[in-house]
């Protein structure tokens, strides 16, 4: 398997199938394509008819869209159990992944991710907050109901914790407080060693991509 990926510190949806192969212990070849000033990735029309990242190429054929693969994923590696094992937590797992999937755009629009910066209290407005607020409501709920598993939102590592980890990472760049249960929730998803990985790459990442940089004081 190939997984197309874009810059590792502006692509939250790269992130997320990355991640989960990677926590998972499932190998494959990265392959990552740099976006150009306007968030395009030059070359991604070769493996996606869509022409967006991140892209899973399985046996030659492209699975795109960041939900997909991740389904596609957990459905060739069901002994990994990506997903919960029990009914009705699978059923909440998979809804609120599509949530974030579908969702949330003042939180995207307002507080890009941006792993190697650091810009407190940017990106807040009405709509940002209310959706940082629901994050939270998910998170709490989960670790309610799943707390005695595990600290993550199922107990075990799931494809819920992989979508939600780029969401971490805003808070942190952005400084949001959080009630005490999500903020133990953001550290168990730091400490996890893919999410370690990814971060640690990003860092050392040096293009700017000035669509994503709408807070940087200059845009060399």
């Amino acid at each position: 398997m190939q997984l197309i990926i874009g810059n590792k510190n502006y692509s939250s949806w790269s992130m997320r199938p990355w991640v989960l192969l990677r926590e998972a212990g499932i190998a494959f070849e990265e392959v990552q394509l740099k976006f150009d000033d306007t968030g395009h990735a030059k070359g991604a029309e070769r493996y996606s008819p869509t022409g967006k990242l991140p892209v899973l190429v399985i046996d030659g054929e492209p699975v795109w869209d960041s939900l997909a693969i991740c389904e596609s994923v957990a459905e060739r590696y069901p002994e990994k159990q990506l997903w919960p094992a029990d009914a009705r937590a699978r059923r909440v797992a998979r809804s609120i992944c599509a949530e974030m999937h579908s969702g949330f755009q003042a939180l995207r629009g307002e507080m890009p991710m941006n792993i190697r910066s650091r810009h407190p209290g940017k990106g807040r407005s009405p709509e940002s907050q209310r959706d940082i607020e629901r994050v939270v409501q998910i998170w709490t709920t989960c670790l309610d109901r799943h707390g005695a598993l595990g600290p993550l939102l199922f107990g075990r590592f799931s494809i819920a914790d992989a979508y939600y980890a780029p969401v971490v990472t805003r808070f942190q760049t952005y400084a949001v407080s959080l009630p005490p249960a999500a903020q133990a929730y953001c550290d168990a998803v730091l400490a996890l060693r893919a999410v370690r990985e990814w971060m640690d790459a990003a860092r050392r990442e040096t293009e700017f991509v000035a669509g994503d940089e709408p807070y940087a004081s200059d845009h060399r």
